[in-house]
């Protein structure tokens, strides 16, 4: 029962944001935009494990599903390519 709180309190603690990879960068990295409201913010993402485990390719103009941390809003990591 304690994995179960610990799992669902690291859940809690993500950000879901939908964006568009802009730039492809070297080592599985990504420049993403994503537009929060009114303002855009330019992020630096990499792949999920899943995805490199199945080969799912990301190329510029592609629209993705981000999870981001609340601590540091300007890094994520890239779980679905829409």
């Amino acid at each position: 029962m304690n994995n179960q709180i610990k799992k669902m309190k690291n859940q809690e603690d993500k950000f879901l944001f939908e964006g568009t990879i802009i730039d492809v960068l070297p080592e599985g990295k990504f420049k993403v935009k994503v537009k929060i409201e009114d303002t855009e913010l330019d992020m630096f993402c990499y792949e999920s494990g899943k995805m490199r485990l199945h080969y799912i390719k990301i190329v510029s103009g592609d629209k993705v599903k981000i999870e981001v941390s609340k601590y540091d809003l300007t890094k994520g990591r890239i779980i679905q390519r829409l």
